[in-house]
């Protein structure tokens, strides 16, 4: 299924996350040693990061073999030990502060997570040999870019929130240790990932939660926006497909007109999205008939730091490791409304 790349083991940051999670569990069916490395923040209810945590270690009974560590990642010292002990050929980097509309209000948090903490995570794979980092980029580093789809060559260096500001800043530094220290380092630009274990501070399950108590869900926009939403199992997919082809050095790269997506060094960056965006309106109708409850909309202006439409072009990606989404968004919204009416009926 995939490349020859050997790999026996791997190192997964932001573990308890909603796509780290996702992601441990898919390499424990592969038969892997995942390690797991995540702080448990109360960003959001750190009851469903447990939660999380207690369906990996339910996978890892019957494959694979899973160890955890409750570390921050801008703890150096720590995190460079573990990297040093297990020694991978692969770290996924996902731990991150997240959230665009947090940052606004919050952005020492992102300093300290998003940069300190990626170079910490650069370091430890340049002390320890790491033969591949994966690490998470995002549609955000676009900013007001109204050039649909988004596409890998286009300048991003117009962020319009820190957040996007710290993602755009993780792939310089990425590319940097690419070129002084020969680490192959790949960058994926998440699109608006949803579906079953989803973050409770996005749209899905903001708007899940509201629908089924009453509440008035606020759509911003007048609802005039677009996102390339992209279900949980198509993500971990490319990511583990990337796992096994590691970033090479681009002997066709051009100084005199550089590509921002390749490089001399072995580096690379792509688009992991669904490349069909959805109407916001169209999304909520999804929601309503899966859920069996109309929604109380509340109509609201643009947000700052929002931009009003994502779309991926997923050409590059899809000829480096034959990805290729799968998932409908009738069918994401119909498994993750299922998950959500189990899932909140048991814990609420």
């Amino acid at each position: 299924m995939y490349s020859s790349e050997n790999i026996d083991k791997v190192i997964v940051t932001g573990a308890a996350g909603f796509i780290g999670a996702a992601l441990v569990k898919a390499l424990l069916a592969l038969d892997l040693k995942v390690i797991g490395i995540d702080n448990i923040n109360d960003y959001y209810s750190t009851s469903l990061k447990r939660a999380r945590l207690s369906e990996i270690e339910k996978a890892s009974k019957t494959k694979g073999e899973w160890i955890f560590y409750e570390i921050p990642i801008e703890d150096d010292k720590r995190l460079s030990h573990i990297i040093n002990k297990y020694s991978p050929k692969v770290l996924v980097h996902l731990a991150a502060q997240a959230g665009v509309r947090y940052s606004i209000t919050n952005p020492s948090a992102y300093i300290q997570s998003n940069l300190v903490g990626f170079a910490n995570v650069l370091e430890g794979c340049r002390q320890n040999n790491i033969s591949h980092l994966i690490y998470a980029s995002s549609s955000s580093v676009y900013g007001g870019n109204k050039n649909l789809p988004f596409y890998e060559e286009q300048s991003v260096n117009h962020p319009v929130s820190l957040y996007a500001a710290t993602k755009k800043s993780n792939e310089l530094m990425a590319h940097t240790y690419s070129h002084l220290y020969d680490l192959p380092t790949t960058g994926l630009r998440f699109f608006t990932v949803y579906g079953p274990w989803g973050r409770p501070d996005m749209a899905p399950m903001i708007f899940a939660k509201s629908i089924l108590n009453n509440e008035p869900i606020k759509v911003f926009n007048q609802g005039e926006m677009q996102r390339d939403f992209t279900y949980i199992d198509d993500i971990v997919e490319g990511i583990i497909r990337c796992c096994f082809k590691k970033a090479s050095i681009d002997f066709d790269f051009n100084p005199l007109i550089p590509n921002p997506s390749t490089s001399s060094a072995p580096y690379r960056i792509f688009n992991i999205g669904n490349s069909t965006p959805i109407q916001l309106t169209y999304f909520i109708d999804l929601l309503e008939q899966s859920l069996g409850k109309k929604a109380k909309k509340d109509f609201q202006p643009m947000q700052p730091g929002d931009v009003v439409a994502t779309a991926a072009k997923m050409e590059l990606l899809n000829s480096w490791v034959d990805y290729k989404p799968k998932t409908s968004i009738e069918k994401g919204i119909s498994l993750f409304s299922e998950w959500y009416l189990d899932y909140f009926k048991k814990n609420t």
